[in-house]
């Protein structure tokens, strides 16, 4: 028996609303909120905000956008086969709004065994750093 194994590249088959919802987080230079989707989304018909969070929750469920807690807003995954790690830091700056997306195999280790030691299995772990960027810290 073959795996049937996606590769990133072929994007998954999205509907035309997740495939236009995806597009806007793909193209924004930073997160946007359900109602900055819509926004951007008008012109395509999309009007609903339910017709946006479906897309993001599938898109969620995909693995290739990620919810921002603290912001409620959501980015677009910048790691091909992000699905592999549970684990994702962000850096959001405070200033500029910039969202870095960290993956680091020795924080994923950490709360790992920090995890484990709790006796708790996360399903996924999203850890949210505010403050600000490189750009921001020269340019104070």
């Amino acid at each position: 028996m073959s795996g049937h194994h996606h590769h990133h590249g072929d994007k998954p088959d999205l509907t035309r609303n997740q495939a236009l919802v995806f597009g806007a987080l793909e193209t924004a230079d930073g997160p946007l909120t359900a109602y900055n989707i819509l926004d951007r989304l008008n012109g395509e018909g999309l009007r609903a905000p339910l017709q946006v969070y479906r897309a993001l929750e599938k898109l969620l469920d995909l693995g290739i956008v990620h919810r921002l807690e603290s912001l409620n807003a959501f980015v677009a995954c910048t790691h091909p086969g992000c699905e592999g790690h549970a684990t994702v830091a962000f850096a959001i700056c405070d200033n500029c709004g910039s969202v870095a997306e960290i993956t680091d195999e020795s924080l994923a280790g950490a709360l790992d065994t920090i995890t484990r030691n709790a006796g708790f299995k996360p399903r996924k772990t999203t850890v949210e750093m505010r403050g600000l960027c490189l750009a921001c810290q020269q340019a104070a």
